[in-house]
């Protein structure tokens, strides 16, 4: 019977203890400073902000970040502050706790970003800047470019955005298109020129409306006369009246 309870009161004592350091442990854990901030995104990104400056957004949200206990930090005002960036589309804030040895720990700021991908260069009379696809607008920087499709011309950013960016991802994703035309221009009246990386022709689209329609039109002819190695017999293409498309030669 002694053994017994001597036993049982070992197990006891052992459970008092075990609880006791979970508890410790937990209230560092809880009690774990923010030491570092580690920023995250896609290292294939074509337009990115540098580390650095994510870093000075992050901070300038909370200027005593760094060594404030995690629970104090408030990271969805931190995730707005990164988000007013013309660069970011999407900001997630997190925060971490590693240890730094078998008795502390040290807490980390995590910013995982989402960058906006641009599908346009946009050189017009109103400015000059990129969209992506959802219309956002991309300040042109010295610290970044982009291989993409140009669209210049006389056209107010309403424009670029309601009629033109829709013209530009029915190109971008159509795999002949893509691979076809590389510029864009709109002309004071309106009407639109589409020039081809191969051959010397220019592609009259008239008005954005109905340019679907224009352009199944215009890969049609490509495919009957210009695959027949006709690519530099024509000056225009014009695709301006309804199901039409007419030729002009050199």
């Amino acid at each position: 019977m002694f053994r017994k309870i001597t036993k049982i009161g070992g197990f006891l004592i052992l459970a008092a203890f075990v609880i006791a350091t979970l508890a410790f442990t937990s209230l560092q854990y809880r009690n774990a400073s923010c030491q570092n901030i580690q920023i995250d995104y896609e290292s294939e990104t074509v337009i990115r902000v540098d580390k650095d400056e994510l870093i000075r957004l992050v901070t300038a949200a909370d200027t005593k970040i760094l060594g404030k206990r995690l629970d104090q930090i408030n990271a969805e005002l931190i995730e707005e502050a990164v988000k007013k960036h013309d660069v970011i589309l999407e900001a997630e804030v997190y925060k971490v706790v590693t240890t730094t040895d078998s008795s502390s720990f040290k807490g980390v700021l995590g910013v995982k970003v989402k960058h906006r991908v641009p599908v346009v260069r946009i050189m017009s009379n109103s400015g000059s800047y990129y969209l992506d696809e959802f219309g956002g607008k991309i300040p042109i920087s010295r610290n970044y470019t982009a291989n993409v499709l140009v669209s210049t011309g006389t056209f107010d950013e309403k424009y670029a955005k309601e009629k033109l960016l829709p013209c530009v991802l029915h190109i971008e994703n159509d795999e002949f298109w893509e691979a076809q035309i590389e510029q864009v221009h709109v002309e004071n009246n309106g009407d639109v020129i589409l020039t081809p990386l191969v051959g010397d022709h220019i592609i009259e689209l008239g008005k954005l409306d109905n340019y679907e329609e224009k352009l199944r039109n215009m890969k049609a002819f490509y495919k009957k006369v210009l695959a027949n190695d006709n690519w530099n017999k024509y000056k225009s293409v014009s695709l301006k009246y309804k199901n039409q498309v007419v030729a002009k030669r050199r």
